[in-house]
């Protein structure tokens, strides 16, 4: 089979607007939550989110262009510009037919359908933007990318709600791995800190109320009270090995394994059990060949709501034992990217390969004792010469998915 290799990344978070920015954030323990600004949150009771700060469309986008897409799309559109631009394929494609894109989101473009909804109860229907259709479909993810850089193979968008990246990046790994394509753009994007996406999560009693930035958003802690809602985009450039070695690229890791299932079991709740998410990171190891123990780090998906945190302590446990694996939740500091969260996260995990140690369950204090295993409590500073990271996801809809990297050797 064809091995896969990453020979781009690109970033746009509420920790930085960079990958640079992001790692150097993540490896630092910065906390990118904050006060709500993209509107007056005050009724909704929900005060803090995890916003992309100093966004300018400009830099890569483009100002007219960004007035035909919703925020979600040009997110994607920005982080892929940066990850062909690291993997050297920002100027074009030999054979853009062998190039493909394939893009989580969960929601796709909730601005574009709120403003205009609200438009046409205030003005008419005669008042909806001829965009709405365009701007608000989810495959928009994937679609807007394609039309910018040119990319003529698979084109769509994988909506499995916080599971969306991740299985994103494995089915772009798979079509490599068959030897369908050549190059694949991959990853997620999602941009829903608004009125109705507050509002709806909030209904849902899933967000947390507290008002400290700090204090927000607590994976695994004993006193974890909901998810912060975070936006942003994560992208990575797949390349077949020898596609990525003929043109002399970089290459910055390799995807090794890949596994995806479902819960059948509830709409939103993951299997109390945790079954359904071990499952996932099963097949990941099973497909790469690997036992549990051959995995040094995992990027837990690790929510800060109770069923989630609870159910996925279970699923480490089937899979690795009681202290089986080190393993941290990073959205304490970037909140749930929903859609986009496995991309972001992602590229945390492969982080630990440049900088010899694993991110921190940074807003964890106090340990749930219902959460066991090897959790990297503030201050831990684990240094580790990770060969494999696995990084997993979870969503609405009972959707599961792992994949694992490899770091880099021939």
């Amino acid at each position: 089979m064809t091995r896969v290799v990453i020979t781009g990344m690109g970033a746009i978070t509420p920790v930085g607007n960079t990958v640079a920015e992001f790692l150097d954030g993540i490896y630092s323990n910065k906390v990118g939550l904050a006060p709500i600004t993209h509107f007056d949150a005050t009724e909704t009771g929900i005060t803090i989110a995890g916003e992309v700060k100093n966004y300018d469309p400009a830099e890569r986008v483009g100002k007219r262009e960004a007035r035909k897409m919703d925020l979600f799309a040009q997110y994607g559109v920005h982080a892929a510009g940066e990850a062909l631009e690291q993997a050297g394929l920002l100027e074009g494609f030999d054979k853009p037919e062998r190039v493909g894109v394939v893009l989580g989101n969960g929601i796709g473009g909730l601005t574009t359908v709120q403003d205009n909804v609200i438009k046409m109860n205030e003005k008419g229907p005669q008042r909806v933007s001829p965009l709405f259709v365009p701007n608000g479909i989810p495959n928009m993810a994937s679609g807007n990318v394609s039309l910018r850089y040119g990319a003529k193979g698979v084109n769509y968008t994988i909506s499995t709600a916080c599971a969306s990246a991740t299985n994103a990046i494995g089915e772009a790994y798979l079509r490599i791995k068959a030897g369908i394509l050549d190059v694949m753009i991959t990853g997620g994007t999602e941009a829903t800190i608004n009125q109705i996406g507050i509002a709806g999560f909030a209904a849902l009693t899933a967000l947390s109320t507290e008002t400290e930035p700090n204090k927000a958003s607590t994976p695994f802690d004993t006193n974890r009270h909901g998810f912060v809602m975070g936006e942003g985009a994560g992208i990575l450039v797949l390349e077949s090995l020898e596609h990525a070695q003929a043109r002399g690229a970089e290459i910055l890791a390799e995807v090794v394994g890949y596994g995806t299932n479902s819960d059948a079991y509830h709409l939103t709740s993951p299997t109390p059990d945790g079954s359904g998410p071990a499952g996932s990171m099963q097949l990941a190891i099973a497909d790469a060949g690997l036992q549990p123990s051959d995995i040094d780090y995992v990027n837990a998906h690790g929510t800060a709501t109770g069923a989630n945190d609870a159910a996925e302590s279970k699923a480490l446990e089937l899979v690795f034992g009681k202290q089986g694996v080190l393993a941290s939740s990073t959205k304490g500091m970037t909140g749930h990217l929903l859609g986009a969260a496995g991309a972001i996260e992602a590229i945390a995990a492969i982080g630990a390969f440049t900088h010899d140690f694993v991110p921190e369950n940074v807003g964890m204090v106090e340990q749930d004792p219902e959460t066991t295993g090897a959790l990297l409590a503030n201050a831990d500073n684990k240094y580790v010469n990770a060969n494999y990271v696995l990084s997993a996801n979870y969503g609405f809809g009972g959707h599961n998915a792992a994949v694992i990297f490899k770091k880099w050797s021939e």
